[in-house]
Protein backbone atom coordinates (compact mmCIF):
# COMPACT_ATOMS: atom_id res chain seq x y z
CA UNK A 1 0.00 0.00 0.00
CA UNK A 2 1.43 3.53 -1.11
CA UNK A 3 0.74 7.04 0.48
CA UNK A 4 -0.58 9.56 -1.40
CA UNK A 5 -0.69 13.36 -1.04
CA UNK A 6 -3.49 15.66 -2.40
CA UNK A 7 -4.37 19.43 -2.87
CA UNK A 8 -7.66 20.00 -3.03
CA UNK A 9 -8.54 17.36 -1.15
CA UNK A 10 -11.55 18.77 0.85
CA UNK A 11 -13.54 19.74 -2.17
CA UNK A 12 -16.15 17.75 -4.31
CA UNK A 13 -14.02 15.22 -6.26
CA UNK A 14 -10.81 15.76 -3.56
CA UNK A 15 -13.31 14.07 -0.77
CA UNK A 16 -14.73 10.96 -3.59
CA UNK A 17 -10.60 10.91 -4.39
CA UNK A 18 -9.43 10.34 -0.24
CA UNK A 19 -12.35 7.69 -0.02
CA UNK A 20 -11.08 5.49 -2.81
CA UNK A 21 -7.74 5.98 -1.82
CA UNK A 22 -8.62 5.01 2.15
CA UNK A 23 -10.68 2.41 0.88
CA UNK A 24 -8.11 1.13 -1.14
CA UNK A 25 -5.95 0.70 1.51
CA UNK A 26 -3.25 3.65 1.33
CA UNK A 27 -2.76 6.48 3.65
CA UNK A 28 -3.41 9.80 2.73
CA UNK A 29 -2.19 13.00 4.01
CA UNK A 30 -4.21 16.33 2.34
CA UNK A 31 -3.05 19.70 2.06
CA UNK A 32 -5.46 22.47 4.09
CA UNK A 33 -5.84 26.04 5.01
CA UNK A 34 -8.59 26.41 7.42
CA UNK A 35 -10.41 24.48 10.23
CA UNK A 36 -13.19 23.84 8.73
CA UNK A 37 -10.81 22.14 5.39
CA UNK A 38 -9.01 20.27 8.49
CA UNK A 39 -11.65 18.84 10.04
CA UNK A 40 -13.41 17.26 6.76
CA UNK A 41 -9.97 15.53 6.10
CA UNK A 42 -10.16 13.91 9.67
CA UNK A 43 -13.41 13.29 9.39
CA UNK A 44 -12.89 11.36 6.02
CA UNK A 45 -9.93 9.62 7.96
CA UNK A 46 -6.92 10.84 5.80
CA UNK A 47 -4.64 13.39 7.83
CA UNK A 48 -4.76 17.04 7.36
CA UNK A 49 -1.87 18.98 6.37
CA UNK A 50 -1.74 22.83 6.57
CA UNK A 51 -0.04 25.18 4.56
CA UNK A 52 -0.75 27.48 1.52
CA UNK A 53 -1.03 25.97 -1.54
CA UNK A 54 1.04 28.64 -3.43
CA UNK A 55 3.54 28.87 -1.06
CA UNK A 56 5.47 25.39 -1.42
CA UNK A 57 8.10 25.80 1.80
CA UNK A 58 4.99 25.56 4.03
CA UNK A 59 3.84 22.26 3.20
CA UNK A 60 6.44 20.29 1.00
CA UNK A 61 8.20 18.54 3.58
CA UNK A 62 4.86 16.60 4.60
CA UNK A 63 4.78 15.27 0.96
CA UNK A 64 7.97 13.07 1.65
CA UNK A 65 7.08 9.03 1.57
CA UNK A 66 4.33 9.53 -1.02
CA UNK A 67 4.33 7.90 -3.92
CA UNK A 68 1.82 10.37 -5.70
CA UNK A 69 1.35 13.65 -5.47
CA UNK A 70 -2.44 14.61 -6.94
CA UNK A 71 -2.82 18.27 -7.60
CA UNK A 72 -6.69 18.97 -7.17
CA UNK A 73 -6.93 22.30 -5.74
CA UNK A 74 -7.76 25.61 -8.16
CA UNK A 75 -9.44 28.97 -7.92
CA UNK A 76 -12.89 27.90 -9.43
CA UNK A 77 -14.70 30.59 -9.15
CA UNK A 78 -14.69 31.26 -13.21
CA UNK A 79 -15.28 34.93 -12.45
CA UNK A 80 -12.75 35.32 -10.63
CA UNK A 81 -10.14 37.86 -12.78
CA UNK A 82 -6.85 36.88 -14.57
CA UNK A 83 -4.82 38.08 -11.51
CA UNK A 84 -6.88 35.68 -9.89
CA UNK A 85 -6.34 33.00 -11.82
CA UNK A 86 -2.85 33.31 -12.70
CA UNK A 87 -1.75 33.54 -8.81
CA UNK A 88 -3.72 30.10 -7.31
CA UNK A 89 -4.38 28.22 -10.46
CA UNK A 90 -0.76 28.55 -12.26
CA UNK A 91 0.62 29.43 -8.94
CA UNK A 92 -0.77 26.54 -6.95
CA UNK A 93 0.26 24.50 -9.79
CA UNK A 94 4.10 25.65 -10.04
CA UNK A 95 4.21 25.31 -6.27
CA UNK A 96 2.63 21.76 -6.63
CA UNK A 97 5.42 20.63 -8.67
CA UNK A 98 8.06 22.37 -6.95
CA UNK A 99 6.91 19.78 -3.37
CA UNK A 100 6.96 17.06 -5.74
CA UNK A 101 10.23 17.49 -6.54
CA UNK A 102 11.64 18.57 -3.32
CA UNK A 103 10.27 15.13 -1.66
CA UNK A 104 11.17 12.65 -4.49
CA UNK A 105 7.58 11.84 -5.33
CA UNK A 106 7.11 10.27 -8.66
CA UNK A 107 4.80 10.63 -10.19
CA UNK A 108 1.84 14.05 -10.11
CA UNK A 109 -1.25 13.31 -11.36
CA UNK A 110 -3.12 16.91 -12.29
CA UNK A 111 -7.18 17.09 -12.42
CA UNK A 112 -7.11 19.04 -15.66
CA UNK A 113 -10.58 20.03 -17.66
CA UNK A 114 -11.93 20.38 -21.11
CA UNK A 115 -12.31 24.31 -20.52
CA UNK A 116 -8.81 24.63 -21.20
CA UNK A 117 -9.60 24.04 -24.65
CA UNK A 118 -12.03 26.46 -24.72
CA UNK A 119 -11.18 29.76 -26.26
CA UNK A 120 -15.50 30.57 -28.09
CA UNK A 121 -15.96 27.09 -30.44
CA UNK A 122 -17.92 24.42 -29.35
CA UNK A 123 -16.19 21.17 -28.49
CA UNK A 124 -17.42 18.75 -30.85
CA UNK A 125 -15.88 14.87 -30.80
CA UNK A 126 -12.40 15.93 -29.72
CA UNK A 127 -9.71 14.19 -28.87
CA UNK A 128 -6.73 15.00 -26.29
CA UNK A 129 -4.75 16.21 -29.71
CA UNK A 130 -6.51 19.52 -29.51
CA UNK A 131 -4.55 22.63 -28.68
CA UNK A 132 -4.86 24.01 -25.25
CA UNK A 133 -5.74 27.46 -25.41
CA UNK A 134 -4.01 29.76 -22.91
CA UNK A 135 -5.03 32.63 -25.21
CA UNK A 136 -8.54 32.15 -24.63
CA UNK A 137 -10.65 35.26 -23.67
CA UNK A 138 -12.32 33.95 -20.48
CA UNK A 139 -9.19 33.81 -17.55
CA UNK A 140 -10.45 30.81 -16.37
CA UNK A 141 -9.80 28.31 -19.36
CA UNK A 142 -6.42 30.38 -19.75
CA UNK A 143 -5.74 29.33 -16.60
CA UNK A 144 -6.26 25.93 -16.85
CA UNK A 145 -4.46 25.95 -20.00
CA UNK A 146 -1.55 27.32 -18.31
CA UNK A 147 -1.53 25.05 -15.59
CA UNK A 148 -1.59 21.75 -17.63
CA UNK A 149 0.87 23.06 -20.06
CA UNK A 150 3.16 23.74 -16.86
CA UNK A 151 2.32 20.11 -16.04
CA UNK A 152 2.67 18.30 -18.66
CA UNK A 153 6.22 20.21 -19.89
CA UNK A 154 7.45 19.24 -16.50
CA UNK A 155 7.66 15.54 -16.93
CA UNK A 156 10.83 13.92 -16.89
CA UNK A 157 13.27 11.97 -15.14
CA UNK A 158 12.80 11.27 -12.00
CA UNK A 159 9.13 12.80 -11.94
CA UNK A 160 6.35 11.78 -14.74
CA UNK A 161 3.46 13.79 -14.92
CA UNK A 162 -0.11 13.23 -16.23
CA UNK A 163 -3.45 15.60 -16.84
CA UNK A 164 -6.85 13.58 -16.33
CA UNK A 165 -9.34 15.67 -17.61
CA UNK A 166 -13.23 15.19 -16.81
CA UNK A 167 -16.26 17.33 -17.92
CA UNK A 168 -18.71 18.32 -16.28
CA UNK A 169 -18.44 16.40 -12.90
CA UNK A 170 -21.48 15.66 -11.25
CA UNK A 171 -22.62 13.14 -8.43
CA UNK A 172 -24.03 13.54 -4.75
CA UNK A 173 -23.03 16.67 -3.35
CA UNK A 174 -21.85 18.62 -6.48
CA UNK A 175 -21.13 22.43 -5.79
CA UNK A 176 -21.95 22.55 -9.85
CA UNK A 177 -25.05 21.30 -10.06
CA UNK A 178 -26.14 22.56 -6.32
CA UNK A 179 -25.29 26.07 -7.88
CA UNK A 180 -27.53 25.82 -10.68
CA UNK A 181 -30.02 25.26 -8.97
CA UNK A 182 -29.94 27.45 -6.63
CA UNK A 183 -29.41 29.91 -9.54
CA UNK A 184 -32.70 28.54 -11.24
CA UNK A 185 -34.55 28.87 -8.54
CA UNK A 186 -33.68 32.42 -7.69
CA UNK A 187 -34.62 33.10 -11.27
CA UNK A 188 -30.72 34.12 -12.25
CA UNK A 189 -31.02 31.02 -14.41
CA UNK A 190 -31.62 30.62 -18.22
CA UNK A 191 -31.37 28.23 -21.29
CA UNK A 192 -28.97 29.29 -23.92
CA UNK A 193 -30.82 28.62 -27.42
CA UNK A 194 -33.17 26.31 -25.50
CA UNK A 195 -30.10 24.45 -24.10
CA UNK A 196 -30.73 21.51 -26.40
CA UNK A 197 -27.36 20.78 -27.00
CA UNK A 198 -25.37 17.53 -26.42
CA UNK A 199 -22.45 17.67 -24.00
CA UNK A 200 -20.77 14.77 -21.87
CA UNK A 201 -20.76 14.66 -18.84
CA UNK A 202 -18.52 12.25 -15.98
CA UNK A 203 -20.14 11.53 -12.67
CA UNK A 204 -17.43 12.06 -9.57
CA UNK A 205 -16.51 8.39 -9.10
CA UNK A 206 -15.80 8.07 -12.74
CA UNK A 207 -13.32 10.75 -12.49
CA UNK A 208 -12.03 9.75 -9.24
CA UNK A 209 -11.36 6.56 -11.43
CA UNK A 210 -9.44 8.28 -13.93
CA UNK A 211 -7.36 10.02 -11.22
CA UNK A 212 -6.47 6.78 -10.01
CA UNK A 213 -5.53 5.33 -13.26
CA UNK A 214 -3.58 7.99 -14.20
CA UNK A 215 -1.21 7.52 -11.22
CA UNK A 216 -1.48 3.77 -11.76
CA UNK A 217 -1.13 3.76 -16.08
CA UNK A 218 -0.83 6.62 -17.24
CA UNK A 219 1.98 7.71 -19.49
CA UNK A 220 4.51 10.52 -18.59
CA UNK A 221 4.05 13.83 -20.22
CA UNK A 222 -0.02 12.60 -21.45
CA UNK A 223 -3.48 14.26 -20.73
CA UNK A 224 -6.79 11.88 -20.75
CA UNK A 225 -10.24 12.49 -21.37
CA UNK A 226 -12.65 10.93 -18.69
CA UNK A 227 -16.64 11.04 -19.33
CA UNK A 228 -19.23 8.84 -18.16
CA UNK A 229 -19.08 7.85 -21.90
CA UNK A 230 -22.84 8.32 -22.12
CA UNK A 231 -23.77 11.45 -23.63
CA UNK A 232 -26.89 14.05 -22.95
CA UNK A 233 -28.66 16.62 -23.92
CA UNK A 234 -27.60 19.42 -21.46
CA UNK A 235 -31.58 20.65 -20.68
CA UNK A 236 -32.44 17.31 -19.79
CA UNK A 237 -29.95 16.45 -17.82
CA UNK A 238 -30.30 19.66 -15.76
CA UNK A 239 -34.01 19.28 -15.35
CA UNK A 240 -33.80 16.14 -14.00
CA UNK A 241 -31.39 17.47 -11.83
CA UNK A 242 -33.51 20.60 -11.02
CA UNK A 243 -36.96 18.35 -10.13
CA UNK A 244 -34.65 16.34 -7.51
CA UNK A 245 -34.15 20.16 -6.02
CA UNK A 246 -37.27 21.23 -6.13
CA UNK A 247 -37.06 23.67 -8.80
CA UNK A 248 -39.94 25.12 -9.14
CA UNK A 249 -39.86 28.93 -10.81
CA UNK A 250 -40.16 28.94 -14.49
CA UNK A 251 -36.74 28.94 -16.96
CA UNK A 252 -36.55 31.24 -19.95
CA UNK A 253 -34.99 30.78 -22.55
CA UNK A 254 -32.46 33.20 -24.37
CA UNK A 255 -31.18 33.59 -27.94
CA UNK A 256 -27.26 33.69 -28.22
CA UNK A 257 -27.02 37.58 -28.65
CA UNK A 258 -29.02 38.04 -25.24
CA UNK A 259 -26.33 35.92 -23.68
CA UNK A 260 -23.53 37.59 -25.26
CA UNK A 261 -24.75 40.67 -23.61
CA UNK A 262 -26.05 39.35 -19.94
CA UNK A 263 -23.79 35.87 -19.11
CA UNK A 264 -19.82 36.15 -19.12
CA UNK A 265 -17.64 33.72 -20.85
CA UNK A 266 -16.60 31.17 -19.90
CA UNK A 267 -19.94 30.44 -18.34
CA UNK A 268 -21.82 31.19 -21.82
CA UNK A 269 -19.65 28.89 -23.52
CA UNK A 270 -20.12 26.22 -20.60
CA UNK A 271 -24.11 26.46 -20.95
CA UNK A 272 -24.46 27.16 -24.35
CA UNK A 273 -22.23 25.03 -26.69
CA UNK A 274 -22.25 21.25 -27.99
CA UNK A 275 -19.05 19.42 -26.34
CA UNK A 276 -18.28 16.04 -26.87
CA UNK A 277 -15.05 14.36 -26.27
CA UNK A 278 -13.59 11.17 -26.95
CA UNK A 279 -12.03 9.07 -24.48
CA UNK A 280 -10.48 5.97 -26.46
CA UNK A 281 -7.00 7.25 -25.52
CA UNK A 282 -7.94 6.44 -21.93
CA UNK A 283 -9.58 3.05 -22.75
CA UNK A 284 -6.74 2.28 -24.92
CA UNK A 285 -3.93 3.40 -22.58
CA UNK A 286 -5.30 3.22 -18.78
CA UNK A 287 -7.69 0.79 -19.34
CA UNK A 288 -10.51 3.05 -18.04
CA UNK A 289 -14.56 1.97 -18.10
CA UNK A 290 -17.30 4.19 -16.28
CA UNK A 291 -17.32 2.21 -12.83
CA UNK A 292 -20.98 3.98 -12.20
CA UNK A 293 -23.20 4.20 -14.79
CA UNK A 294 -25.67 7.26 -15.82
CA UNK A 295 -28.57 5.26 -14.10
CA UNK A 296 -26.77 4.25 -11.14
CA UNK A 297 -25.46 8.26 -10.82
CA UNK A 298 -28.77 9.62 -10.93
CA UNK A 299 -30.37 7.05 -8.45
CA UNK A 300 -27.65 7.74 -5.72
CA UNK A 301 -28.35 11.57 -6.47
CA UNK A 302 -31.54 11.01 -5.68
CA UNK A 303 -31.31 8.76 -2.52
CA UNK A 304 -28.86 11.31 -0.85
CA UNK A 305 -31.24 14.31 -1.43
CA UNK A 306 -34.05 11.80 -0.02
CA UNK A 307 -31.30 10.80 3.24
CA UNK A 308 -30.74 14.93 3.87
CA UNK A 309 -34.43 15.22 3.52
CA UNK A 310 -35.21 13.08 6.10
CA UNK A 311 -32.45 13.99 8.28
Amino acid sequence: MAQAFITGGSGFIGRRLVRRLLGDGHTVRVLVRSTASADVVTALGAEPVRGELTDAATWQEHVTGSEVLFHLAAETDITADRARQEFVSVGGTRAALDAARFAGVPRLVHCGSEAALLAGEPLVDVNETAPLRPDSEAAYSAAKARSEAIVLDASGPGLATVSIRPRFVWGPGSFLVEGLAAAAKAGHFAWIEGGRHTTDVTFVDNAVEGLILGWRRGRPGQAYFITDQHRVILREFLETHFAMYDVSSPIPDVDAETAARQIAVPARWFLGQMCTLRTEKAVAELGYQPVISHADGLAAVRDSLAGHRKD
